[in-house]
């Protein structure tokens, strides 16, 4: 949401740390404002020094049209890798054949899906939450669909830890 000339001036900031080896975005905009990425940003993202690094959120494949299409081309085209996180939400995306569905339409596009969280339990979203045992049943389901490059990483967010925890679960055998 910040201007160009905002975002360089951050980004120039950080170009003096020594230890910063890539920039990593975390946006809903090219889904929400695909017009946001445009020559101004696109502009922006070239004169970086590192790598960028732009983790989508999306959530269902419906999220995904032509201007979003065009959007990630055009990221990528600037050199940027892209990147999908989605959230497990009751009602939404939580059955393996729609997960599926977004990471072929992600891929589709350019984007690799990468994580898989559980909902961060705050105020107000209970009535979307998915408990862990069926995310495991559908992660399961959902890897057994999927090739591994597409298949995200199921994950948990837990306050105070420093990174996001791994959930393991089982892929249901298949008959040959």
């Amino acid at each position: 949401m910040l201007a160009d000339a905002r975002l360089a001036a951050l980004t120039a900031q950080l170009a003096g740390l020594a230890h910063v080896q890539r920039l990593r975005i975390h946006t809903r905009l090219p889904v929400v404002l695909p017009s946001r990425v445009d020559e101004g940003l696109l502009g922006w993202l070239g004169t970086l020094p590192w790598p960028a690094v732009i983790v989508l959120h999306t959530n269902h494949p419906r999220e995904i049209d032509e201007a979003v299409a065009h959007a990630c081309a055009r990221l990528r085209g600037a050199g940027a890798l892209l990147l999908n996180q989605s959230v497990l939400l009751a009602g939404v995306n939580d059955s393996a054949g729609i997960l599926a569905e977004l990471s072929r339409t992600l891929f589709g596009v350019g984007v690799l899906p990468y994580y898989l969280h559980l909902l961060d339990r705050v105020r107000g979203t209970a009535h979307l939450e998915v408990t862990e045992a069926a995310a495991c049943r559908i992660a399961g389901e959902l890897a057994a669909r999927l090739p591994g490059y597409l298949m995200p990483r199921l994950v948990r967010e837990t306050a105070g830890a420093a990174a996001k925890r791994p959930i393991a679960f089982e892929v249901p055998q298949t008959s040959v």
